[in-house]
């Protein structure tokens, strides 16, 4: 059987790519030794080798292959996305006091909070290093707006996931911030360090920041009506730990009066009680909100695959298109 046919977009581009990130692994590993600190890569394997698709690299450097690159800087770039990504997880596991990533228990809960905290900004560091090494200022102007939008849209997230006033507006600014931001900066800075013209950079921004939306709000989808053995999650956990996420914000924007007393008690004020959690689905069917976000899903992902149309023809662009359809067929 045709190996097309029977695997995941993202595992085709895996094995298109397989002798590139086999240097980015190895790059990797080099930049998050530490002659004077051991702790720094021990908290760094744990994290980079437990897996994960490396779906943000792997997406640099398909950018560069397609727009025509030959050179080696986007093996660096993609280390550097992969290092961006790395330290926002540790991050993030501190700030959402998170027990268990990818399966495994987290760098915080093995180690503590500090080390996270501290082995997550070394990776910032390296990160700015590996960009320097490009000898580009625009690929340093792009990473460095994306580790700053990134960092914003956490804040945004904290204060705007519990507050019921969140739009959809603001809900796209922090997704934009704390996912879509790495994905449209990892395609984007593939396109400038190949010398692409300016219409296909831009189309690759176009395609990452889309896809990073579509990504996002499948996840977030996924958390109301996902399978927890495939996303290693509980159905409803976002609704345990208080996040508005679009399907609840479609339904708080419907509410009525006595609805939305019930998610200021339950999200505000986080007074959660046995039966809320069906109440809550049973609100978001009443409204359609989970067909509504699956809607949305699949417009960001028409816009990734929209953008490709700028692009050089070819089975690297093929992979990519595939790759926006196989985000929101996650749903399926």
């Amino acid at each position: 059987m045709d190996q097309s046919t029977t695997s995941k977009p993202h595992e085709r581009l895996a094995t298109v790519l397989a002798g590139e990130m086999e240097a980015v692994n190895r790059l990797i590993r080099d930049r998050m030794a530490s002659e004077h600190a051991p702790r720094i890569p021990e908290v760094t394997a744990h994290l980079v080798e437990a897996g994960g698709k490396r779906l943000r690299p792997m997406l640099t450097l398909a950018a560069a292959r397609l727009c025509g690159y030959d050179g080696d800087h986007h093996i660096r770039l993609a280390a550097t996305v992969e290092f961006i990504h790395t330290a926002t997880l540790l991050h993030d596991d501190v700030v959402d006091e998170s027990a268990q990533r990818r399966g495994r228990p987290t760098a915080n809960l093995l180690w503590d909070n500090k080390s996270s905290v501290l082995v997550g900004d070394y990776l910032f560091a390296r990160s700015f290093q590996l960009m320097v090494e490009t000898g580009s200022l625009r690929v340093l102007d792009i990473l460095a707006n994306a580790s700053a939008t990134i960092a914003e849209g956490e804040v945004l997230q904290m204060t705007a996931a519990t507050d019921l006033r969140t739009d959809e507006e603001v809900y796209l600014k922090v997704v934009r911030g704390k996912t879509a931001a790495l994905f449209s900066a990892a395609t984007q800075v593939g396109g400038v360090i190949a010398g692409a013209p300016e219409r296909q950079v831009q189309a690759l921004y176009d395609y990452g920041d889309a896809l990073g939306i579509a990504f996002q709000i499948v996840d977030d989808l996924l958390d109301y009506q996902g399978d927890s053995r495939a996303t290693g999650k509980n159905v409803g956990d976002d609704f345990r730990e208080r996040k508005l996420t679009l399907p609840v914000i479609k339904a708080v924007a419907r509410a009525t009066e006595e609805e939305r007393s019930f998610w200021q008690r339950t999200i505000e004020k986080g007074r959660q009680e046995e039966g809320d959690l069906d109440h809550a689905l049973g609100l978001m069917k009443k409204y359609g909100t989970l067909e509504a976000t699956r809607d949305d899903a699949n417009t960001w992902a028409d816009r990734a695959r929209a953008a490709l149309k700028a692009l050089p023809d070819g089975d690297l662009r093929d992979m990519l298109h595939d790759l926006a359809a196989y985000v929101v067929a996650r749903l399926n």
